[in-house]
């Protein structure tokens, strides 16, 4: 995979929602993460800047969870309950946005993916 900076669009299954973002890495970034809630979500992600993802379509049809220090913020269709994107508690400039919803992705084309270590995140970050 290579490197290169990309603007992707990702939506929901119903198409309510749509969403743009910057891909700093492309698709590189694609990975897993093993924190409690992305275990039992099971979406790959890539990394985006939080700043440059867009809401195009169905602001108003996007609920939020979070729970903890509520720094993460995950974003799911009300309609489908897909989940689109999260604010990452890791790094709240950066933003995590379903690789099996961008548009003309095949994740199991990127398969095996790298996981990060999100069971033992710092607990002291807010």
């Amino acid at each position: 995979m290579t490197e290169t900076s990309e603007t992707r669009r990702a939506s929901c299954h119903c198409g309510a929602v749509v969403i743009e973002a910057l891909l700093p890495q492309g698709l590189a970034s694609a990975s897993r993460c093993t924190c409690s809630f992305c275990r039992r979500r099971a979406a790959a992600t890539v990394t985006a800047i939080a700043s440059k993802v867009t809401v195009l379509k169905g602001a108003d049809n996007l609920t939020l969870y979070t729970w903890g220090t509520h720094t993460a913020q995950h974003y799911f269709c009300k309609t489908c309950g897909i989940y689109t994107h999260h604010q990452r508690r890791s790094n709240p400039e950066e933003c995590g946005v379903n690789l099996g919803a961008l548009e003309g992705v095949h994740p199991w084309e990127l398969e095996p993916l790298p996981y990060s270590d999100g069971i033992n995140h710092p607990s002291d970050r807010n």
